[in-house]
């Protein structure tokens, strides 16, 4: 059973990140077409899961709602925020994505795929500096 995700610490955590809030009415959330809007930005609303539990909605809206749905992800998803998005929940439109507490296997594959992808970089430096280290030590000797 997933913890339950409030409306207001979602936007909080978007808002915080860059994103703006365009606070619609749940009712033009469902009803209005994303693209509508003039300026990108993100709209949150109340989902209740199967067994009941309460869930945060975020939508993407504006003339590149697309990007906006990326980046409603990207920041939700950071290691310090713990959510996880997802948009496979019944009745969400296009533009909409459902924000739930990450649980701690999600949280470890996304730490294991973070060192995957920095490791070539982990070496490089490693490398790098065990290079400048034998420099500096036949360097020493000269002085």
């Amino acid at each position: 059973m997933p913890r339950v995700t409030r409306q207001h610490t979602v936007a909080h955590h978007l808002v915080q990140g860059g994103l703006i809030d365009l606070k619609l009415t749940e009712a033009a959330q469902k009803k209005d077409r994303p693209g509508l809007y003039r300026e990108d930005g993100f709209s949150v609303r109340s989902y209740y899961a199967p067994d009941g539990t309460l869930l945060t909605v975020a939508g993407a809206y504006g003339p590149d709602w697309v990007m906006t749905r990326a980046e409603i992800r990207h920041r939700l998803e950071q290691p310090y925020i713990r959510y996880t998005v997802t948009d496979d929940a019944p009745g969400l439109a296009d533009h909409e994505q459902l924000v739930r507490w990450a649980t701690g296997k999600e949280l470890q594959a996304r730490r294991r795929a973070a060192a995957a992808r920095q490791a070539p970089l982990v070496a490089q430096l490693r490398r790098q500096q065990s290079e400048q280290d034998a420099e500096d030590a036949g360097q020493s000797a000269l002085f």
